[in-house]
C-alpha cells in the first residue's frame, strides 16, 4: 500500500493489484506469441510468392529472405532475453 492510501480505497487498490498480477504471465505470453508470428508470416507471404516471379526477382526473394531468417534468429535472442527478465521480475513481485 502507498503510504497515506485513504482506507476507503485499500480494497480497491488491492484488486487492482492481484488483476494486475494474474494477467501479467497472459500478457507476457500475447507479447511473444505475436513477435512469433509476425516474422513467420512475412516469410511465408514473401515465400508465396516465389512460383510467380521471375528468376532475376527470385534470386531478390531469395536474398531478402535469407535476410528475414538473420534478423528472426536476432529476434529469437532478444525475445528469449526479455522473457527471462520479465519472467523474473515477474516472479520477484508476487514472491
Amino acid at each position: 500500500m502507498p503510504l497515506g492510501t485513504p482506507g476507503i480505497l485499500i480494497p480497491f487498490i488491492v484488486l487492482i493489484e492481484t488483476i494486475s498480477n494474474l494477467i501479467r504471465p497472459g500478457t507476457l505470453a500475447v507479447r511473444l506469441a505475436a513477435n512469433i508470428i509476425a516474422g513467420h508470416l512475412l516469410l511465408v507471404l514473401l515465400g508465396n510468392q516465389g512460383p510467380s516471379l521471375s528468376s532475376s526477382l527470385l534470386s531478390f526473394l531469395l536474398g531478402t529472405q535469407i535476410l528475414l531468417l538473420t534478423l528472426e534468429g536476432a529476434v529469437a535472442v532478444i525475445q528469449s532475453y526479455v522473457f527471462a527478465v520479465l519472467a523474473t521480475l515477474y516472479s520477484r513481485e508476487v514472491v
